[in-house]
């Protein structure tokens, strides 16, 4: 495997995991909304991925680069809730206002998980970047 490789997956993990960032900032700016209808109400996004090795398995002449990539952006399958506002200016004919599915704390753990990965593959790209420039010290010698 060499070194671009290497960059190239860090590169797609670093993008990967800001796209998992944005989204869960997104959902905790949203997690106090509330909406006239159920329909309306704001469901928390979900970033899922793909492996990109499929792509390179069973190709003798190159090397496996792997990798991630963004399949999809989701919503969030959990219920919305339901409280009587009466005096809510959103509420419904039957006074009812529909919260978010937005919950802080699982949304707070996916933050924290994103953004460890996120200085994960940082990492991996500072300790590539240190391999060249002593690879290219050696030869210089």
């Amino acid at each position: 495997m060499s070194l671009d490789n290497i960059f190239a997956i860090a590169g797609s993990a670093l993008n990967a995991q800001s796209a998992r960032m944005n989204a869960t900032a997104s959902n905790l700016a949203n997690a106090s909304t509330v909406a006239s209808t159920e329909k309306e109400a704001f469901r928390a996004k979900r970033v899922s991925f793909k492996t990109i090795i499929d792509q390179q398995v069973g190709k003798a002449d190159q090397g496996n680069q792997g990798g991630v990539r963004i399949s999809g952006i989701t919503d969030d399958p959990k219920g919305i809730g339901r409280v009587s506002a009466p005096g809510n200016p959103l509420a419904d004919k039957d006074g009812y206002i529909y919260l978010s599915n937005v919950n802080e704390m699982t949304e707070m753990v996916e933050m924290m998980a994103a953004s460890r990965s996120y200085q994960n593959n940082v990492e991996v790209v500072n300790t590539a970047r240190q391999l060249t420039l002593r690879t290219l010290d050696i030869i210089k010698s």
